[in-house]
């Protein structure tokens, strides 16, 4: 009865020794996986700057589209004689350079 009792208990201190290490393991590497998931949220990846980049371009292109047309209404409209509409070209003209150098420009073929 002894033996079995001395067996069981070396045993047990064998199983819980893997438990004990595991959960250590687990603590000491906690704050390492805590801070990579903090670095990794912070963080932009390169294809994540690159969508935005992509957008806020797509962004300017859109802008600079309306107010060509709206400056082509205008300059029609200034043509007929409309004072008020040659300002507001003049108007719409600087701001479209203003866009102009932050829109990139398609590579010729």
């Amino acid at each position: 009865m002894r033996a079995s009792a001395i067996l069981f208990a070396l045993s047990s201190s064998v199983l819980l020794t893997g438990c004990v290490a595991s959960v250590v393991k687990d603590v000491v590497t906690a704050p390492v996986k805590v801070a990579s998931k903090a670095v990794d949220v912070a963080t932009t990846s390169q294809s994540e700057a690159d969508e935005n980049r992509g957008r806020e371009i797509r962004r300017r292109e859109e802008k600079l589209g309306k107010l060509e047309r709206k400056y082509d209404k205008q300059i029609e409209e200034c043509r007929e004689g409309d004072d008020a509409a040659c300002d507001e070209a003049q108007a719409t003209y600087a701001e479209m350079q203003e866009i102009l150098p932050t829109v990139p420009s398609e590579p010729e073929d």
